[in-house]
């Protein structure tokens, strides 16, 4: 399987999938766009910093910049965990509509935020389920579901959920000092595992990327400073403190390898099922 090149968009939370074939287009991916985040009955859209509209405006520069045909949202489109609230129906037809209006494709793979969301979409977009889906052999999914087997079996991956991020000293403009950041982990081999039945694929991937939110807004774990509340995700246990993980902030800064102490180990093969579904 031919795999295609993964590259961040300088100072953005994008990521540009390159399956460097001439007949191919390329993808630009991100997530946790959280539409409706800090918005309000007057201002469904949220704040001007993360509004709908400014975040749809910057998808389109993005990918105009990287020369991408295809916007592929990796979950959490929008806020509310939930539902659709009235007023945000729009804002979310809207948003996709002003990306489909460029002339770009446009897909997503469902978030835990996304819950009734599909009805509200244009029919232009297509959706995949929470399992994720493969793309020039990289595995693209949200990161609160166990992925699907073909996306195990993909030999990179890209996930979303964690919102990862630093804590750096603070600034007038960044009292809290948290700085969104990618974490890529580089996976070992895949050992020789016992023939035995399998609810699962094994894991072959040799690299993951966690994107950083798109929403500008959106809550951050800071990675280097205390255990992240998303911890019960399985996708520390399973997939960060798999492998070699570093961190790196959007401008491309290496911020060095995650600290071991804040990557708990697989769980227990009998809590393993209960993670799957948080």
């Amino acid at each position: 399987m031919r795999v295609a090149s993964l590259r961040p968009v300088p100072d953005a939370p994008a990521l540009v999938l390159d399956p460097r074939d001439a007949d191919r287009t390329r993808t630009l991916i991100v997530s946790d766009v959280h539409l409706g985040l800090g918005g309000r009955p007057d201002r469904p859209d949220g704040p001007p910093e993360a509004s709908a509209g400014g975040m749809a405006r910057e998808l389109v520069r993005l990918a105009r910049e990287v020369r991408a045909a295809t916007i592929l949202v990796a979950g959490d489109v929008k806020h509310p965990i939930v539902g659709t609230p009235p007023p945000l129906r729009p804002v979310v037809f809207d948003f996709f509509a002003r990306l489909l209006s460029e002339e770009l494709a446009v897909e997503l793979v469902l978030g835990n935020h996304d819950v009734g969301l599909v009805p509200h979409l244009p029919r232009e977009v297509t959706v995949y389920s929470a399992g994720g889906v493969v793309r020039d052999g990289v595995g693209i999914f949200h990161g609160h579901r166990w992925p699907s087997n073909a996306v195990l079996r993909a030999p990179s991956l890209v996930a979303g959920h964690l919102h990862p991020g630093y804590r750096l000293a603070a600034t007038p403009d960044d009292p809290e000092g948290k700085r969104r950041c990618w974490v890529r982990v580089e996976l070992p081999p895949p050992h020789r595992a016992p023939c035995r039945r399998r609810r699962h694929a094994p894991l072959t991937a040799r690299q993951i990327v966690v994107l950083p939110a798109f929403n500008p807004i959106a809550g951050t774990e800071a990675l280097n400073r205390s255990r992240p509340a998303r911890g019960r995700s399985f996708l520390f246990g399973r997939f960060l403190a798999r492998g070699a993980a570093r961190a790196y902030l959007l401008d491309g800064t290496d911020l060095g390898p995650l600290p071991t102490a804040y990557l708990p180990g697989p769980p227990r093969r009998g809590a393993a099922k209960a993670t799957r579904g948080t």
